[in-house]
């Protein structure tokens, strides 16, 4: 194909685009109206299911399939990750040599690690009932333990961060919220159905249903991808150098 005729094929599909995207916004509803039908169907279906966090009960209840969607992609991002900075044959471990940290910056952030951890914790354990959720709190957990690395040296942060749980444990995620959706159709409904648990009471850890249970596998994944992901390209910056031929 030459190269005039693939620019005439991209301003043909582009002006088909264009001319949708125009149509679309022309139909549109007046800005600032009380119409939404969506948001209050929504609501209506979040209150049912005793979820005071209508967002989560949005992405774990009503569109769960979508966010096992999201869950695959970031997981498979990770792993191509882990395959392309995997160590080749010409390049050897150099062990990290020890940081220089002013004491200060030590001080502040070993005092701020436990707060951050127990943070991120906190949002993934309350995503049912207020905002936040595992997305949000696994990514607040996952790069507080990164703070040993500002506060101390990445000696310090491999003692806390045994690669291959922080694997395993991306994959158990990754598996449990496919096994809660199996589960449903196990049960006679639908997969990722929120029908196996009891809702519970309004504005508590137990209410939601699945949803709590989902939002954990979430927390959990995004927590353990981060921190693969993470330690994969600190390995190439600190330890990981090119074997040089004499």
């Amino acid at each position: 194909m030459s190269p005039r005729l693939r620019l005439w094929l991209v301003c043909a599909a582009g002006s088909g685009l264009a001319a949708l995207l125009v149509a679309a916004c022309l139909d549109l509803p007046g800005f600032g109206g009380d119409r939404h039908p969506y948001g209050d169907r929504a609501v209506d279906a979040s209150l049912a299911r005793r979820t005071a966090n209508t967002v989560a009960s949005v992405n774990f209840d009503q569109r769960a399939f979508d966010t096992l969607g999201e869950m695959s992609i970031l997981f498979a991002a990770v792993l191509g990750c882990v395959v392309l900075l995997r160590q080749t044959r010409d390049e050897h471990r150099a062990r990290p040599e020890p940081a220089h940290v002013d004491r200060p910056v030590r001080r502040y952030t070993l005092l701020v690690l436990p707060v951050a951890l127990l943070t991120g914790l906190y949002v993934i354990a309350h995503g049912q009932l207020s905002p936040g959720g595992g997305f949000q709190g696994g990514v607040v957990a996952a790069t507080s333990l990164h703070l040993l690395y500002v506060g101390a040296d990445y000696r310090a942060l491999e003692r806390v961060r045994p690669i291959g749980v922080y694997e395993v444990g991306d994959a158990l995620s990754a598996s449990a919220y496919v096994v809660t959706g199996c589960a449903g159709v196990l049960a006679g409904t639908a997969f990722l159905a929120n029908t196996l648990l009891p809702y519970g009471t309004f504005n508590t850890l137990s209410s939601g249903g699945t949803v709590p249970l989902l939002n954990a596998a979430i927390g959990m994944e995004v927590a353990c991808a981060v921190v693969v992901l993470l330690a994969r390209f600190l390995d190439q910056a600190v330890e990981i150098e090119e074997v040089r031929s004499l």
